[in-house]
């Protein structure tokens, strides 16, 4: 396997911005979070939403927690980063106000590599995590623990190397387990797949959730009770695994109806939705120890009629 993660270096270190910009195709496919949405190439993402962020944090760095490289079975080349973008907060981004301290955005990026290029970007940014850091949060309060997510406790997220198909095999086994939801908890064999003191760790507005029975509480039951025809695709998806860890992507990777329950606080409405969440997991003798997630929860937001930027802004105001 060629050694992409030492190609796209200048990219996942924000080492150069002029040559993280040349590792891109000109055509470049790119998908980033909402607001951003499809963007237009690889210049609009350097302008648009870097160049901003870079505005907001005029001491951006990129620190990096996770960086993976496989392949799917369909033949196509991966690689995933995992970490956070940090720095001073010193001016608006997305008309979040500044906090004049140190800051730190979670992302997810995925990179879609042909001859050494990228040729389709798949980003989410914890943009939700900022307004928290502000103060600016308007939504309801999170199930889950929020803190500043860590990396693997096994601090080997920058070193991966080896065979990933035995933890493939585990997480793609698992996905397909959780789509049999309809036939009840028992059916997901949800202690088969995980570890007993795995740690969930989900987007701000959800949340970090320990051990199965917190999983369960703070992020299933809830998502599952509101949208109980909750359809993931893993086929459909690009599944990519090196050493014990392994990628996940779609965009989107789930359907959906919202039609009750209590996620997010948010009354069932019968609105079919789609989502985005871009996955890490990192598996431990046979079983998943660590998953890394992020949702598109802004874009979910803003399928149902709620501008949850513009509350902000009221409330910032």
């Amino acid at each position: 396997m060629l050694d992409l993660k030492r190609g796209l270096a200048p990219l996942l270190d924000l080492t150069d911005w002029t040559a993280a910009q040349s590792v891109f195709e000109d055509g470049a496919i790119v998908h980033l979070a909402h607001p951003f949405g499809t963007m237009d190439g690889p210049g609009a993402f350097f302008e648009d939403a870097l160049g901003r962020l870079g505005h907001a944090f005029p001491d951006l760095e990129r620190r990096n927690t996770i960086v993976l490289e496989g392949r799917t079975d369909a033949g196509a080349t991966w690689v995933g980063a995992c970490g956070y973008y940090c720095g001073a907060f010193m001016n608006p981004f997305l008309d979040i106000p500044p906090t004049g301290r140190m800051a730190a955005m979670r992302l997810h990026e995925f990179y879609r590599i042909e001859a050494g290029n990228i040729v389709e970007f798949q980003g989410l940014w914890d943009i939700p995590e900022l307004m928290m850091q502000a103060g600016v949060w308007p939504l309801s309060p999170s199930l889950g623990r929020e803190w500043q997510v860590p990396g693997p406790a096994t601090q080997d997220g920058l070193r991966i190397s080896g065979d990933g198909t035995k933890a493939a095999g585990i997480v793609g086994d698992m996905l397909r387990a959780l789509g049999r939801n309809a036939e009840g908890v028992e059916a997901m064999r949800l202690p088969d797949y995980w570890h007993d003191a795995c740690s969930w760790y989900g987007p701000a507005g959800i949340g970090t959730a320990r051990g199965i029975d917190g999983f369960r509480a703070h992020h299933q039951a809830p998502f599952l009770g509101a949208m109980p025809d909750r359809v993931g695709d893993p086929a459909g998806g690009h599944l990519f695994a090196e050493g014990n860890y392994v990628g996940f992507t779609g965009w989107p990777g789930m359907h959906m109806t919202l039609s009750g329950g209590t996620w997010l606080g948010i009354p069932g409405t019968g609105q079919r939705l789609t989502m985005r969440s871009l996955d890490f997991w990192r598996v431990e003798a046979g079983k998943i120890r660590e998953n890394w997630v992020l949702v598109d929860l802004l874009d979910v937001y803003d399928q149902l009629g709620v501008d949850v930027l513009g509350r902000m802004r009221e409330l910032a105001s």
